[in-house]
């Protein structure tokens, strides 16, 4: 299969383009990868693991490998070795050069930046030119996934992003104040009948235009924003407390993190889309909102390790008021970068099967999935697993 990755020489791309081809090759097995756990079994017919990989970037590198490269020296986040293993199929890999448009000021720290040529450009030209890209890789077996830093909320407008006509009305119309890389990229993708998976929290595929877009053209999409860290602790742990009938007065969320990541999200515009997705996941499972706290702060020396300190205050029988801590500690790309090659499988899967549109079963894998509630990571696993055994 071909996975074209916005965002392509980033720590989690890199690392799943490392590790794909490792997989690929038979030099490490499949922990971290959900798809190949044994309620998948038959995955491997439709979307096996053998990987050709492309993608958009707006940073300057000259291919995948030295991108892989720089991030493994600030993070050492795997065995050297195994990067040296797949280095020449890793250097045949460049990048596409992408926009940043609307992106805001946290795109400007990720370093030298390869975008003034598109960002001159109307809307039209960007998405011919990002079209025009994207088809010089794709064949039936390709997805696009969204890893790219995470966005300022859209500058949201029902005549534009409320149907397809009125989005391609403001492509025509270069109205650029309503757009942003992640809509064009999700259109450039379903436009061409190619599924798009949102690792992000950025708007992507998820609104009434792309879905409109996604049904006409009979495509399958998912999103938003990969659950891989604190959230996916917090949806794993806040049912407890639902199913034992203990209420939850507060919950205190402090995340720190570095890394490029880290220092986008240290911009307050690009950080507000991000802190509303992990928000809103305890009213989903509680029906109520306690009182919440959740903070993202960027904090240098720990490069790609995301640290995490919840802090959950809930009573329980006769009123009585107790405690429960925890800390998530964990190299991000690590536990993010099989998630895409998963959300890839299934979207592969889901396309060959015939199925299109939102698949809000593969909300397992999202933190603010489309079209469904249901962010409680027991019954989101039920649900894919379910989904999936329907169809195969």
């Amino acid at each position: 299969m071909r996975i074209w990755f916005i965002g392509a020489y980033g720590i989690v791309s890199t690392t799943a383009m490392a590790g794909g081809k490792l997989i690929e090759q038979g030099r490490i097995d499949t922990t971290g990868l959900v798809s190949s756990l044994p309620q998948f079994e038959g995955i491997e017919k439709y979307a096996p693991l053998n990987f050709e990989f492309g993608g958009h970037e707006v940073r300057k590198a000259d291919n995948a490998y030295v991108a892989a490269l720089q991030h493994w020296e600030q993070n050492r986040h795997f065995e050297k070795e195994h990067l040296e293993e797949v280095r020449s199929e890793l250097e045949q890999i460049r990048a596409s050069r992408g926009t940043a448009i609307n992106c805001g000021s946290g795109v400007q720290a990720l370093g030298e930046l390869d975008i003034l040529e598109n960002e001159k450009k109307t809307l039209a030209e960007i998405v011919e030119q990002l079209e025009k890209d994207l088809k010089s890789f794709a064949d039936d077996d390709t997805v696009v996934i969204n890893s790219a830093s995470t966005e300022p909320l859209l500058n949201y407008s029902e005549k534009y992003h409320g149907s397809l006509d009125g989005f391609e009305e403001m492509i025509e119309n270069d109205v650029k104040e309503h757009a942003s890389a992640s809509i064009l990229y999700a259109y450039v993708a379903l436009k061409n009948r190619i599924p798009y998976g949102n690792f992000t929290p950025s708007a992507g595929s998820s609104i009434p235009a792309l879905k409109e877009l996604a049904i006409e053209k009979k495509v399958p999409h998912a999103g938003n924003d990969g659950k891989t860290g604190e959230t996916l602790v917090k949806t794993t742990l806040a049912p407890m407390f639902a199913y034992r009938n203990l209420k939850v007065l507060g919950w205190m969320s402090y995340n720190i993190l570095g890394d490029l990541d880290g220092l986008v999200l240290s911009h307050r515009e690009n950080k507000e889309s991000k802190v509303i997705s992990k928000d809103k996941v305890l009213e989903k499972i509680y029906g109520y909102s306690p009182f919440s706290i959740t903070q993202i702060e960027y904090f240098p020396s720990l490069v790609d390790n995301k640290t995490a300190f919840d802090f959950i205050h809930f009573q329980g029988f006769m009123g009585t008021q107790m405690k429960f801590y925890f800390i998530w500690d964990a190299i991000d790309a690590i536990v993010a970068a099989p998630l895409t090659i998963d959300i890839a499988r299934f979207l592969l899967f889901a396309k060959k099967k015939g199925l299109y549109g939102v698949i809000k079963e593969m909300g397992f894998f999202f933190k603010s999935p489309m079209d469904t509630n249901n962010v409680n990571t027991h019954s989101q696993f039920v649900e894919l697993v379910e989904w999936f055994r329907e169809n195969i």
